[in-house]
């Protein structure tokens, strides 16, 4: 059995998240004034630092056919993991919400969206608050599925009820990042029950 903290089996990992992103419609701010938009009903929005995060995304947008938008930081969280948990903790203690890479246009368009994150520090990472914050939820439907790394989804349905107060939350997917070789069985299994 391989160690579940192999750096070569993370870097295997994420090469195969990208890959199975290469033939995605992404959804990116263009550099006029407009998106590229797709005609999906659905949306997959996700922020991944790891990798972890990424590859559910993958799947929940190849099984599903829905849009994709990486949700990213303006200005990238630094390589050293302890840096950018103090980075994160400073953003969260002073309530900031980070600038956005790229923005999504329009939202309304999309009646069900599946919103993808690692749990930071017990709560929802400041970037993935930023992008809650710049859309409006009323009357769409919100599927989380949350990575983390053994202690839980912390306070993030507390943090989604108070971002996205007029949306329909359906249950999450909480995953721990270790389990990471049975990804996409557990994802197909829970896309198959929501979908029943």
């Amino acid at each position: 059995m391989a160690d579940a903290h192999d750096p070569g089996r993370r870097i295997l990992l994420t090469a195969l998240a990208g890959l199975t992103l290469v033939n995605t419609p992404l959804l990116r701010a263009a550099p006029g004034p407009g998106n590229v938009q797709g005609n999906s009903p659905g949306l997959v929005a996700y922020f991944s630092r790891s990798g972890n995060t990424r590859v559910i995304a993958g799947v929940i947008q190849r099984s599903l056919g829905t849009d994709l938008f990486e949700i990213e930081p303006a200005a990238p969280y630094p390589e050293d993991y302890f840096q950018t948990v103090a980075q994160a903790s400073a953003e969260r203690e002073r309530d900031i919400k980070p600038a956005l890479k790229h923005s999504l246009a329009d939202i309304a368009p999309y009646q069900t969206i599946y919103l993808g994150f690692p749990i930071w520090g017990t709560t929802v990472p400041p970037v993935v608050r930023s992008f809650l914050s710049q859309h409006d939820f009323t009357g769409k439907t919100l599927i989380p599925f949350i990575t983390h790394g053994g202690y839980g989804a912390g306070d993030s349905e507390a943090v989604l009820a108070r971002l996205a107060p007029d949306a329909t939350r359906e249950k999450p997917l909480v995953m721990e990042c270790d389990q990471e070789r049975r990804t996409t069985e557990t994802v197909a299994r829970w896309l198959e029950a929501i979908r029943s």
